[in-house]
C-alpha cells in the first residue's frame, strides 16, 4: 500500500503522518510530497527515512491513496492528475468540497455513501466536522430544523503563520492601538491576521462576502447541508478567531422539528460515534480545548434545553481541529477504502 501525503512538511501534513502511524495504517511505502522548494528533504515515518518528492515524481511512483493538505490551488491542479493515474485522493482543502459529484465525507455521518468510483473525496472544514458529528444522530431522531453556531477557533487553523503571530505577540508583550481605522500594515511584523490576536478576539475568519458573512461562515452553512444530505436545514454561523493554540470550540443552538426529552438527547449523544459527552458531575464537567488537544473525539457538554425556543437545545462542542478536524478525518476516509 503506497500512500502519498501531499503537503507532508506542513502543519496538517505532519499531523497526517502522526495519525497514520498511530492508527497503524498499512503503509508499505510512504511518499511524502511537497513543493520543489522542499523536495529532497528527509521525512521520518515509523523509524524509516523518506525523501520528499514533487507531485510529478509522486505520480510516477504510483501511490494507491494520496492525502492532500497543500492548499486549494495545489489540489485543483494535482488532484485530478493523481486520480487519472488511478490514485484515490482525499483532499483537505476547500477546492472540491462543494464540487458537483464530489463526496464531502465525515465517516461517522455519511461514510456509507462512498463507492469504488469515488476517486476524489473532499474532507470538510474543521469547524463543520465537529458540529455534524455531534448533531448527526440527533438529526436522525428529531430532524434538525435550524442551527445557530458561534465558533471560537484556534490559531492553528491558520497554520504555522497563526501560531507564530500569537507566539511573537505574547513573547514581545505587543499591544496594538485599537481603532476602527487600523489597517493590517499597522502590525510591525508579518501577520496571519489583520489585527493583534493575543489578548484579543477577531470576529473574522477568511474574507468577507457580499452578504456580510465570511467564507468560513458560509462553508459551515453549505457543507452542513451537503454532509447531512438535507438542504432544508437552516444554518446561521458566526466564526471567531481566539488566542488559543490547538482546539476549536463551538456554541451550538439546535432546533428540531420533533419534541424530545432531555434525557433522550443525552442518551443519544452518549451513543453517537466519535462523541464524548461531558457530565457536570465528572472531573471535567465541560469540554475545553486544553483537554481536546491530541485527541480524536468530539467533546460535547453544557447540554441544556433552550428556554426561549420550543424543541431546541444549547450545547458546547470542542475538538482538536488538526486531528479530527483535518488529519484524522482524512485518514478515517482512507481506512474506508482498505
Amino acid at each position: 500500500m503506497k500512500i502519498a501525503v501531499v503537503g507532508a512538511t506542513g502543519l496538517v501534513g505532519t499531523k497526517m503522518l502522526e495519525v497514520l502511524a498511530e492508527r497503524d495504517f498499512p503503509v508499505t511505502e510512504l511518499i511524502p510530497v511537497a513543493s520543489e522548494r522542499s523536495a529532497g528533504r528527509s521525512i521520518y515515518f515509523k523509524g524509516k527515512e523518506y525523501k520528499v518528492v514533487t507531485p510529478k515524481e509522486a505520480i510516477e511512483m504510483r501511490p494507491q491513496i494520496a492525502l492532500f493538505s497543500a492548499g486549494a490551488a495545489t489540489s485543483g491542479e494535482w488532484a485530478p492528475k493523481f486520480a487519472a493515474a488511478g490514485c484515490r485522493v482525499v483532499d483537505n482543502s476547500s477546492r472540491w468540497r462543494m464540487g458537483q459529484g464530489i463526496k464531502l465525507i465525515v465517516p461517522e455521518v455519511n461514510g456509507n455513501t462512498l463507492t469504488e468510483s469515488d476517486m476524489i473525496i473532499a474532507n470538510p472544514n474543521c469547524s463543520t466536522i465537529q458540529m455534524v458529528v455531534a448533531l448527526n444522530l440527533l438529526h436522525a431522531n428529531f430532524k434538525l430544523r435550524r442551527i445557530i453556531v458561534s465558533t471560537y477557533q484556534s490559531v492553528t487553523g491558520s497554520g504555522i503563520k497563526g501560531i507564530n503571530q500569537l507566539t511573537n505577540e505574547r513573547e514581545a508583550g505587543f499591544q496594538a492601538t485599537a481603532s476602527a481605522e487600523s489597517a493590517p500594515s499597522a502590525l510591525p511584523y508579518q501577520s496571519a491576521y489583520p489585527y493583534q490576536i493575543d489578548m484579543n478576539l477577531i470576529p473574522q475568519i477568511d474574507t468577507f462576502l457580499d452578504n456580510g458573512y465570511t467564507k468560513e461562515e458560509m462553508k459551515m452553512v453549505n457543507e452542513t447541508k451537503k454532509i447531512m444530505g438535507d438542504e432544508s436545514i437552516a444554518v446561521s454561523a458566526t466564526t471567531v478567531r481566539v488566542p488559543v493554540v490547538g482546539g476549536h470550540s463551538e456554541s451550538v443552538n439546535a432546533e428540531f422539528e420533533k419534541p424530545f426529552e432531555l434525557k433522550d438527547i443525552l442518551r443519544i449523544l452518549k451513543e453517537s460515534p466519535g462523541v464524548l459527552l461531558s457530565d457536570e458531575k465528572s472531573e471535567t464537567p465541560y469540554p475545553m480545548p486544553l483537554f481536546a488537544q491530541n485527541r480524536d473525539e468530539v467533546f460535547v457538554g453544557r447540554v441544556r434545553r433552550d428556554l426561549s425556543c420550543e424543541n431546541a437545545i444549547n450545547m458546547w462542542v470542542v475538538s482538536d481541529n488538526l486531528r479530527k478536524g483535518a488529519a484524522t478525518n482524512a485518514v478515517q476516509i482512507a481506512e474506508l477504502f482498505l
